[in-house]
């Protein structure tokens, strides 16, 4: 059994919330330079460039790549191993949430209630935490930072098995079409595929949050990725919604099982920046 102390996961996260917020993958970096060079509209590359140098400063001068910080959403793998001391895991993540955002001055967007008085909480917490136990003496976290202006555009599909491929096809370019300019694209989009309709969506989120190299492992839904990109990119939203051919950098796929009659579909929208941070403790 190994100990992780309350502390130490606290200021993991304080220190993934500055870098998701402050610093682009360097991936997406790479992706966004490809996209200048091979983008046909003129406008498309200047916005391109524009978004690079944007993260350029923000890295540099440790300030957020978008004004909107989102809420904190957190993917946690604990290992049956560890003992955690000192306080509770989803605690010591909220710690972590109000010291990251409070230090890194991150703008503050939770609201406690969300329909009546929508009072600010102060300090973007309660984090949004989903918790896998895994083999192991380790906790692995990714802190994925949501804004609301792609948040808001995702889209969840009950098709059905008759549906088929193509009825996935269509969900999504449905979902991107509708999204137009309002996710701050080139996007980073997340497909979840099966399960139901609360784990499509997680699917999808969870394919959100993957780094932008990243392929399905199965052949199969690769190839789906792949697919989907090039119709999502024939759409001509491109950069900032003002045309082009980049709309989208990536297309990720995640699937999981499902009912005999269910095809659920969840679309997960990422802006160009696509924040994320992952750690190892």
């Amino acid at each position: 059994m190994r100990e992780i102390t309350f502390e130490t996961i606290r200021d993991t996260v304080a220190a993934l919330a500055i870098e998701a917020c402050c610093r682009m993958p360097e991936p997406l970096l790479n992706a966004m330079r490809a996209a200048r060079e091979s983008e046909p509209s003129p406008t498309g590359r200047d916005v391109l460039g524009q978004l690079l140098q944007n993260a350029h400063i923000a890295s540099s001068e440790t300030c957020p790549i978008c004004q909107d910080t989102g809420l904190a959403v957190v993917f946690a793998e604990i290992g049956q191993e560890v003992h955690i001391t000192g306080g509770l895991f989803e605690d010591a993540v909220n710690a972590g949430i109000a010291k990251g955002y409070t230090e890194g001055f991150l703008r503050k967007s939770s609201v406690a209630e969300p329909l009546f008085e929508r009072q600010n909480t102060g300090d973007n917490t309660p984090a949004i935490i989903h918790t896998k136990l895994v083999a192991g003496d380790r906790i692995t976290l990714r802190l994925a930072p949501k804004g609301a202006g792609s948040e808001n555009k995702g889209a969840l599909h009950m098709l059905v098995p008759a549906d088929g491929i193509e009825g996935v096809k269509r969900a999504v370019l449905d979902t991107v079409s509708h999204a137009g300019a309002s996710p701050c694209p080139p996007m980073i989009i997340g497909v979840g595929i099966g399960g139901n309709m609360e784990l499509a969506c997680l699917c999808a989120k969870r394919a959100c949050a993957r780094d932008v190299d990243s392929r399905n492992p199965d052949p199969r839904y690769a190839a789906l990725e792949d697919e989907l990109l090039e119709l999502v990119n024939r759409l001509g939203i491109g950069p900032a919604g003002l045309g082009g051919g980049t709309t989208a950098f990536k297309v990720n796929v995640e699937f999981c099982p499902t009912h005999i009659a269910c095809l659920p579909v969840a679309v997960n929208i990422n802006c160009n920046a696509a924040r994320h941070a992952h750690a190892i403790i």
